[in-house]
Formats: C-alpha cells, sequence, structure tokens
C-alpha cells in the first residue's frame, strides 16, 4: 500500500477473497489415495509381485502427502493475525517441500525391495488380477490428477500442485508396471518385474527431486519468474503521465498463492501528496491486475532521489 515516508495510510484496495475449493481437492486425493492402496497390497499379496507392491508404497506415500497438502490449505486459509501479519500461505509450500522429501525416502526403500528380489528371485503368479488393478489403478490416478491439477492452478496452491504431481508420477509409474506384467506374463521373464520396480523408483526420484527445489525456492524468497516482474515494471512505467518519475528497490518474493512486491517510486516535482497518493492507489491496482494475487506497497519519494538509469521520460 503507499505510504509516505514511514507512514502507512488506510487500504483503499478491498480485501483479498478467500481460494474456495482447495480443501475438497485435498479430501479427494486422500480418499482416493486409501483405496488404491487397499487394492494394490491385496494385488501384490496375491501375485507376490515386488512392482505392485511398490506401487502400494508409491501410493502410501502419496496418502502421507495428500494429508499434508489438506491441513497445509486449510492453514494457508487462514487469515493473517497478530503472530503471522503476512498471513499462512507459506504453510503450502513448506507442505510441499515435505512431500517432495517424502517421496525421495519412498523411492530409496522401493530400490532396496526391487534389489532384494532381483537377487531372490521370487517367482510372480496369478498376474491378471494384478494387470487389472494396476490398469484400474492407473486410469484412478490420470482422473483425480486431472482434477486436482486444474483446481491448483484456479487457486494458485503449491500444496494442491505438488500433490497433482505425485498422482500423476504415480499413473506413469503404474503404466510401466502394467507393461512389465504384461511382458512377464506373455514371456515368462520374472525378473522384469522388480527391474521395473527399479524403473519406478528413478522416476519418483526425478517428481521428489522437481517439487523439492520448487518449493524450497519459495521459502528462501526467491523473486518472482521475470515475466511477472516485467509486467510489474511495464505497469509502472504507464504511469509516467501521472507524474511518476522513476522506481527503484523492487523488490518481490512469494509466499503460497501470495506474490507480495514493495518498491520505491519517485514522483515528478511539483506533485503534491494527495495526488502522489491517489496515484500510487492506482499503480497498485494496476500491478495487481497484472500480476496475480499481488499484495503491493509502494513508498513514496520526491523526484531527486531517481536514481540514473531507472527515470521514466515526461510525456512531451
Amino acid at each position: 500500500m503507499a505510504r509516505p515516508g514511514l507512514s502507512r495510510p488506510a487500504p483503499v484496495v478491498p480485501a483479498r477473497p478467500p481460494l474456495p475449493g482447495r480443501t475438497p481437492a485435498a479430501l479427494l486425493s486422500i480418499a482416493s489415495n486409501t483405496a488404491l492402496i487397499l487394492l494394490k497390497v491385496v494385488a501384490g499379496s496375491i501375485t507376490g509381485s515386488v512392482a505392485i507392491l511398490t506401487e502400494a508404497m508409491h501410493s502410501a506415500i502419496d496418502l502421507v502427502a495428500s494429508i499434508v497438502a489438506y491441513f497445509s490449505v486449510r492453514k494457508a486459509e487462514e487469515p493473517a493475525d497478530e503472530d503471522h501479519r503476512y498471513g499462512h500461505e507459506k504453510v503450502e509450500n513448506l507442505a510441499a517441500a515435505i512431500e517432495g522429501m517424502l517421496i525421495l525416502v519412498g523411492s530409496g526403500v522401493i530400490a532396496f525391495e526391487a534389489i532384494r528380489r532381483l537377487l531372490d528371485h521370487a517367482p510372480v503368479e496369478k498376474l491378471g488380477f494384478g494387470i487389472a488393478v494396476i490398469a484400474f489403478s492407473m486410469v484412478a490416478n490420470l482422473v483425480v490428477s486431472a482434477f486436482i491439477s486444474r483446481r491448483a492452478r484456479q487457486t494458485d496452491s503449491a500444496a494442491l500442485e505438488g500433490d497433482a504431481a505425485h498422482l500423476r508420477t504415480d499413473a506413469l509409474t503404474s503404466g510401466g508396471v502394467l507393461i512389465a506384467l504384461v511382458l512377464v506374463q506373455v514371456t515368462g521373464a520374472e525378473w522384469l518385474d522388480p527391474a521395473m520396480a527399479l524403473v519406478v523408483a528413478a522416476a519418483i526420484v526425478g517428481a521428489g527431486w522437481r517439487i523439492l527445489t520448487r518449493s524450497t525456492r519459495v521459502l528462501v524468497d526467491e523473486a518472482l519468474p521475470a515475466g511477472e516482474m516485467e509486467a510489474i515494471r511495464e505497469a509502472i512505467v504507464d504511469f509516467g503521465p501521472r507524474g511518476v518519475a522513476g522506481f527503484h528497490k523492487l523488490r518481490t518474493r512469494r509466499a503460497g498463492a501470495r506474490r507480495y512486491v514493495d518498491l520505491h517510486v519517485q514522483f515528478r516535482s511539483g506533485t503534491t501528496l494527495e495526488d502522489a497518493h491517489a496515484t500510487a492507489h492506482a499503480l497498485q491496482t494496476a500491478i495487481q491486475a497484472r500480476v496475480r494475487g499481488a499484495d503491493v506497497l509502494i513508498h513514496l519519494e520526491p523526484e531527486q532521489n531517481v536514481r540514473p538509469g531507472t527515470e521514466i521520460p515526461p510525456v512531451t
């Protein structure tokens, strides 16, 4: 919000609306993963397939991640309070980081079990039931992940984005396991079962690493992407005709679905405090229109504070 000097005027921008729909999506993920775990454990026990059992473990990791996502989105929806003046949105990014670490740990367990089965030459039997379960699991995860991914984009939720990525990875690995089971049934090469489990573990590592690095960048207050930074600069330059002479100390960061933007804006000599204040609020609104979920704070300065290279040319 605009502020002269160190004082901060009463906000004129309406309070930001809540982002609905995140909690039901997280609950759907929990229910889906719970059902798939039960199916895969039964199928793995009947067939003796390590690939199916690793898929069950993968779904168990997804279930834990979904539970973390559920509680994080509920916490993120709480309004700011005296102890958390910037709100609770960063809880979502912390949850996404936890999800990424869970995936990495789970991939290690899967790899260990697959190598043990390769060495033991454990038999695989009754593959028809296992193939049916894995095929159903793949379709279910594709449908649920598509729904959650769409809701994540609508609400800009990091936790739901991570959850959808888990489910997409689970669907892809289920496809690999399905191919392996069919090949085992056709060729009798039972080593393909644990070998595919190792491939699944490798795929999970890649997904976990991407989620972990993406969330930690937010936790350490990385600046907004180049496209959003350019949109902010363009919005400021457009206010040159309204007395804006320049700007500097532009700082940005993200927390959950919220973007935080603060900067110093210089106004041309002769601009009254009232006019500068009104222009600053209009600039706030312009930035918020270009950058979704932006919380903008502007510090007003006189024209002599313009730094070389940051000038906005006056209208001629």
